[in-house]
């Protein structure tokens, strides 16, 4: 077990040449660089996250959506079958032999049983209300952490000149503005990570965990290496676009087809130069440097 830690955390990989993991634990007095187990703060957080959002879409969100009349809407549920409830687990779309052959043993008509489905598959998709309430969450949190973000760059001469990202690397001091942010970051990846096991499980749930999942290692990585500057900028510019992503999705769901419509436009604007110009060119370009 040891052999493997010492291969997974090679200093030859992992640092740059001539620098040790030991250097990175006794910093100069007054001075303090990133350790792993600041992060173990980011959990409890995202037990209290969790609770936070609770009470925001029961307090603000709720409200919000009975103003613009968004209801939850009650689908039709499918009378209980054991028989179908197990073809269910296995496939949500049972293929037209297989819907004859269940037509059969139920002794019910063919569209009976694919009426079943339909309505099986209805009875698990979140309510418009549902969907308003976590994107309107969604949006508040991006909203915030974002111009955090903003706020704490401006002042930092990295923004201006990603160059200074490496000066003196990896011996960078830890600053509160740093440690705030990854934390917050984590805590609330973390928390959409818990949740996918208590919210209506969703078509996505597997594509989303492994998303979650890869965020989660990419920001604990960046931390624990103390590439926090570029780390910091990186989640900033990933942030950017979220916000009106989230902004059109709650126009859509309140059917603001106007609103929703330029929302989107401006969504692939925003993305395009965040993610396909800034990204690359700007913050990749640095790490080449």
């Amino acid at each position: 077990m040891n052999s493997l830690s010492a291969w997974f955390w090679s200093e030859s990989f992992w640092l740059p040449p001539n620098v040790t993991w030991a250097e990175l634990e006794h910093p100069p007095p007054g001075e303090e660089y990133p350790r792993a187990d600041q992060l173990l703060s980011c959990l409890p957080l995202a037990f209290g996250v969790l609770a936070v959002r609770v009470l925001f879409e029961r307090l603000v969100a709720k409200p919000c959506a009975n103003i613009l009349q968004i209801q939850a809407g009650e689908s039709r549920r499918a009378q209980p079958n054991a028989v179908l409830e197990r073809v269910f687990t296995s496939t949500t779309s049972p293929e037209s032999r297989r819907v004859e052959g269940l037509s059969k043993q139920l002794d019910w008509d063919v569209r009976k049983v694919q009426r079943w489905f339909r309505l099986r598959r209805n009875q698990d998709k979140p309510s418009t209300l549902t969907k308003f309430c976590e994107s309107m969450w969604r949006l508040t949190f991006y909203t915030g952490i974002f111009t955090y973000a903003i706020r704490y760059l401006w002042v930092s001469p990295w923004m201006w000149d990603t160059r200074q990202c490496w000066y003196n690397y990896p011996f960078q001091t830890l600053s509160p503005g740093q440690y705030n942010y990854y934390v917050a970051e984590l805590a609330f990846y973390w928390s959409l990570m818990f949740s996918q096991f208590t919210d209506i499980k969703r078509k996505d749930f597997l594509i989303m965990f492994v998303h979650h999942l890869a965020t989660i290692t990419l920001i604990t990585f960046s931390y624990c290496n103390n590439m926090l500057r570029i780390g910091t900028m990186v989640m900033c510019v990933h942030d950017a676009s979220d916000i009106v992503l989230e902004l059109a999705k709650l126009a859509n769901y309140a059917k603001y087809q106007r609103i929703c419509d330029t929302g989107f436009v401006v969504f692939s604007i925003v993305f395009f130069i965040t993610r396909l110009v800034i990204y690359p060119f700007c913050l990749q370009l640095c790490l080449c440097l």
